[in-house]
């Protein structure tokens, strides 16, 4: 699809209107750049289940190595990390792209057109651990590569990432009945991890001796329910403002009308505070409305209720980037508690519980645009509560954050990216799991007035508790 003039790109590339080149992986030639031991590695390993999967011995597996190159991809990163982000590099490994068997067909990178794709990286400095994660948004397996992989390859750690199954505008239009396409998220992410345990074992000779599971939006969503269904696979987790999804709301269903309406004049901006968006995040409004709030609404009411509207079934309902992205008239009239029953049913097959099995700590902006942090992790944060898991979990709300760190670069004055957040948080849940420390207490972490706010965010371990 051509991406019409003056479109956000963050939107376009959210929605997976650009995609990577047909390129098929190339072999690299021998002793580019690495060790023959290392590239003798190479064969040995493989990833249990895959229909296919093809490995490369680089020199170095980070975004700064691999630009250029179709062992990652750019584009499908856009927009989430700010200009100014400093990545690490120099991370020499075995990079093994493939995927699982599966019918739908979504994801075109590499020319394969097929679905459940994934990529696993492996360092060859290995400090015994692995970390995996699933796409945000409906974007692919290399989406987060500067924002996690980068940084987790620095530090030691086997990368393996999933693009969730299906991917895309469309990906609603995967499975036979509402719900299916979500629910394909968690099996894919819960597939990938067995299998990748597995090849590395295969190709350092020993199991990871610690997982940990970590992901942004839908991929924080994917953390959670990981976390709650599956807490043998994993050792703990970072929530990076996971979807929530309860069978009778909070979710985007109940927030996301609201702000349809306010598009086409039927609600106000009190009407927004009332579901949850926050004041002060009104300057974001007017960017949600054209990138985010109508296409995100279209998808998941069609996943979840595909018979509400049937002149506008989801996204493909128009032919150009502006009407994939503008929401539908009767979106804003959706009312989730008057629907059938079986809508709840298929909102329920992912719900979460907040009965979390592992440690895990939660990050949210409050300025959050798309996911309100007052009907999402807060409501998360209460849930696990509820549950009796509190000690289990570290919830951190980041003064000025918002749903993507790209939108530091146009509002540097009133945002900051949560990245740096992320990777604070991350050795925080580290030295929480490895060493018995306990991470700081539940707070605001506020925005400096001063000093390296891209790459740089401290926890106040003196904090009291911010719920």
């Amino acid at each position: 699809m051509r991406v019409s003039r003056g479109v956000p790109v963050i939107a376009t590339t959210w929605v997976a209107t650009a995609l990577t080149a047909a390129l098929a992986l190339p072999t690299p030639a021998a002793g580019a750049g690495v060790e023959t031991s290392h590239c003798a590695h190479q064969g040995r390993t493989r990833v249990p289940g895959a229909a296919f999967q093809q490995s490369a011995c680089l020199a170095d597996l980070t975004t700064t190595g691999l630009a250029g190159t179709p062992y990652t991809d750019p584009t499908d990163q856009a927009g989430l990390t700010a200009q100014g982000t400093r990545t690490p590099s120099g991370a020499p490994g075995v990079q093994i792209d493939g995927y699982f068997p599966d019918s739908s067909s979504f994801n075109a990178t590499h020319g394969w057109r097929h679905d459940a794709q994934f990529v696993i990286r492996l360092p060859d400095h290995w400090n015994g651990g692995l970390v995996v994660t699933g796409a945000p948004g409906t974007r692919r397996q290399y989406a987060t590569d500067k924002a996690i992989s980068d940084r987790v390859l620095a530090q030691g750690y086997a990368y393996a990432a999933t693009d969730k199954g299906n991917n895309g505008a469309d990906f609603y239009r995967d499975g036979t009945r509402p719900g299916d396409a979500v629910a394909e998220w968690n099996t894919r992410t819960t597939q990938l991890t067995r299998a990748a345990k597995r090849a590395v074992a295969q190709h350092y000779g020993r199991s990871p001796r610690r997982t940990y599971m970590t992901g942004i939006s839908n991929g924080g969503y994917l953390t959670r329910w990981q976390l709650e269904n599956h807490p043998e696979l994993y050792d703990g987790g970072v929530d990076w403002e996971g979807a929530l999804w309860t069978e009778d709301g909070p979710s985007l269903l109940t927030s996301l009308p609201t702000a349809v309406a306010r598009m086409t004049g039927s609600a106000t901006d009190d009407d927004l505070y009332a579901v949850g968006f926050a004041r002060g995040s009104e300057f974001l409004w007017p960017y949600h409305e054209k990138a985010y709030w109508g296409v995100t609404q279209k998808i998941y009411r069609a996943e979840f209720d595909p018979s509400y509207d049937p002149d506008c079934p989801g996204p493909t309902a128009g032919t150009t980037t502006e009407q994939v992205l503008a929401p539908c008239a009767a979106d804003a009239a959706y009312d989730l508690a008057s629907r059938p029953e079986s809508v709840r049913r298929a909102v329920a097959r992912v719900a979460l519980t907040g009965r979390i099995g592992r440690p895990l700590i939660t990050l949210h902006g409050d300025l959050d645009a798309l996911l309100p942090k007052a009907a999402d992790s807060d409501v998360y944060a209460r849930m696990i509560d509820a549950r009796g898991k509190g000690r289990l979990h570290r919830y951190y709300t980041v003064q000025g954050g918002t749903h993507v760190d790209g939108l530091y670069d146009t509002y540097p004055d009133r945002l900051r990216p949560i990245l740096p957040c992320f990777r604070t948080a991350f050795d925080a849940l580290v030295a929480w799991v490895e060493r018995g420390t306990p991470p700081p207490a539940d707070q605001v972490v506020d925005r400096p007035a001063s000093g390296d706010v891209v790459d740089s965010c401290a926890l106040d371990h003196r904090a009291a508790a911010a719920r």
